[in-house]
């Protein structure tokens, strides 16, 4: 089956690989390790770029390191959304009873790659260019372009749920779901060293 995969970069970070000694994740190999029966012709990675942060300066780095690494995978593309940093006021957590205490704080969320990933989802359903799409996420906020896509045009939709708890609303709308364990995580690493027309390319000491 000529399948297209559609993965959440942050969705996956944070449920599946966030705390543990896999971060340098090869999606090719985990893709076909979790769908043998696919025909896997494209891999879409939808991201943002991170900042520094004074408790971690050198993050953006790693990330680079790490998209250096999936580029190597030819069939592999990356779409970038954006962070949006601002001044939110929001009430503290230990608020005295009876009274309410609020505090300012810099809020920053990553936009864009969810419409992204719905937006190429459809407009490759909707031109034919596989027969099943397999997304990498738990974001419920997908429900309804996996609809659309299941009963406006009768193609396989699967999820690789990278959470501990599937989304019982993505759940209910795909063809099927499978869970990623630490065990395909741990079989599915890069190399230590890779290398691209520009050089070696070699995984971040403190991964």
């Amino acid at each position: 089956m000529k399948t297209s995969v559609y993965v959440d970069g942050f969705n996956l970070y944070f449920g599946a690989v966030r705390g543990t000694p896999y971060k340098w994740l090869d999606i090719d190999k985990i893709c076909r390790l979790l769908l043998p029966k696919h025909d896997i012709k494209r891999i879409k990675y939808f991201t943002a770029r991170l900042s520094g942060r004074p408790d971690d300066p050198d993050q953006p780095t790693r990330q680079q390191t790490f998209l250096r690494a999936l580029r190597t995978i030819p069939h592999l593309e990356i779409i970038f959304g954006h962070f949006l940093t601002h001044e939110v006021t929001m009430l503290r957590a230990d608020s005295p009873a009876g009274k309410k205490e609020y505090v300012k704080v810099i809020k920053t969320e990553e936009k864009g790659s969810d419409v992204n990933l719905a937006t190429h989802l459809l407009r490759d359903g909707y031109r034919d260019e596989y027969e099943a799409a397999v997304l990498i996420t738990n974001d419920s906020d997908l429900r309804e372009p996996v609809r659309i896509v299941r009963s406006e045009l009768k193609k396989v939709v699967g999820i690789l749920n990278p959470h501990e708890k599937a989304s019982r609303v993505l759940q209910g709308e795909a063809s099927f779901m499978k869970p990623i364990r630490r065990g395909v995580l741990q079989a599915s690493q890069f190399a230590p060293v890779l290398r691209d027309r520009h050089g070696e390319i070699r995984k971040p000491a403190s991964w």
